[in-house]
């Protein structure tokens, strides 16, 4: 009997790959089907179907569920979903396709079919109210709401059975963890208490903090970073990946953290994005998710704390994966360590602020990084990274 926090909805995983015995003879019809190509973010969606992150979705919503997930977060069965998973298309193509036909969906730029889906439902999206309540602003300067407004007019809903995860698994071969993988890796370990770390940057002091305060209430953290698109300028994996391991090894002791990756894309909407993550945590058995200052937001959108706040205003039974709430954090030079608002008695004159904007922006400018802002293995691999860009 595991003591995991269960997969969320109540059930068991539901990943979504076909059975291996099976995909190619599907491929192989697929491509009789009609082919639908998918967005970046799209293609995400359907590697995270595939693993079962997405649990318990069976394929893209309905328009009940659109509906109810923007508006009250909430599927048409009641089981909370704070984010829509949609599936998008022109109008001439959405109605050339029957209700009950098969289609093909495509990853163009890997120019691979991906998954088989049987389409249930048609339905006009409403940008704007999608915009007004996940993101809660329709300004197009929100990538979030740049993705949802470059939809097409039409969503299709229905079911999904991936057959090809394309280059994902092998590009991050030791990263790509899937939530059954994640599961038996925490009862190896004997973990029943497990912390995600969210990031989709190299780490430095701050999130090293935040890390260490969840290995001392926890048996153990997962620090989980995003392998899907990221906003231009943002350090790539591979790099990122390095840093990260460089901190693991230099500063945490042995066994209290794993390192792993998964392949959503960011839709950067901040508290509702919170709630996002820590379901999909759920699903990776993971009891707590880290949750620090503007979790998940994107320049002034949000304020510092939402993302601690909207936990708050959801029901009890909403989510068994909870939050850990930490305050900002920083170095103080009277301390003569990392701190929080919540512990530190000092002024903000002795406080050091660390940020991974500041971070890239000193390394882009060729500053020195002090080592109250991140480590020196850790800069050393990232000063390697920029060099490499000028030449």
């Amino acid at each position: 009997m595991s003591k995991l926090v269960a997969p969320h909805g109540g059930g068991p995983l539901l990943p979504l790959l076909g059975a291996e015995n099976a995909r190619a003879g599907e491929l192989d019809r697929a491509k009789d089907l009609k082919q639908l190509p998918m967005t970046s973010c799209e293609v995400s969606d359907i590697l995270m179907f595939s693993m079962g992150a997405y649990t318990p979705l069976g394929g893209f919503m309905s328009e009940a569920d659109w509906h109810g997930t923007c508006i009250d977060m909430a599927l048409e069965n009641g089981v909370f979903w704070p984010i829509p998973v949609t599936l998008s298309t022109d109008t001439n193509i959405a109605d050339s396709i029957e209700i009950g036909e098969e289609i093909a969906l495509m990853d163009p730029d890997q120019g691979i079919i991906m998954a088989i889906m049987t389409v249930t439902e048609k339905y006009a999206n409403d940008k704007t109210l999608e915009c007004e309540h996940v993101y809660k602003t329709t300004d197009s300067a929100h990538p979030g709401v740049a993705r949802v407004m470059a939809q097409k007019p039409v969503n299709l809903a229905g079911p999904v059975t991936v057959l090809n995860e394309g280059s994902f698994p092998s590009d991050f071969a030791d990263l790509y963890i899937r939530p059954a993988e994640s599961r038996k890796m925490f009862e190896d370990r004997g973990w029943s208490r497990a912390a995600a770390f969210q990031t989709r940057n190299p780490m430095h002091r701050s999130h090293e903090h935040l890390v260490k305060i969840a290995v001392e209430v926890t048996d153990g953290v997962f620090i989980h970073q995003v392998l899907g698109k990221l906003k231009a300028g943002d350090i790539p994996a591979e790099t990122r990946t390095a840093a990260i391991q460089a901190m693991i090894d230099n500063y945490f002791r042995e066994g209290t953290v794993i390192q792993a990756g998964y392949p959503i894309e960011m839709r950067y909407a901040g508290p509702r994005e919170a709630l996002f993550h820590a379901l999909i945590r759920q699903n990776y058995g993971c009891s707590h998710l880290i949750v620090g200052r503007d979790h998940a937001g994107v320049g002034d959108y949000y304020g510092p704390f939402d993302a601690h706040h909207i936990f708050d205003e959801i029901d009890a039974d909403a989510l068994l994966t909870q939050p850990l709430k930490i305050d900002i954090t920083f170095y103080c030079t009277k301390c003569y360590g990392m701190a929080t608002a919540k512990t530190c008695p000092h002024g903000k004159e002795d406080q050091i602020h660390i940020s991974g904007t500041d971070q890239r922006r000193m390394l882009g400018e060729g500053a020195d990084i002090p080592p109250e802002f991140s480590r020196p293995e850790v800069v050393k691999i990232l000063q390697d990274y920029y060099s490499g860009l000028d030449e």
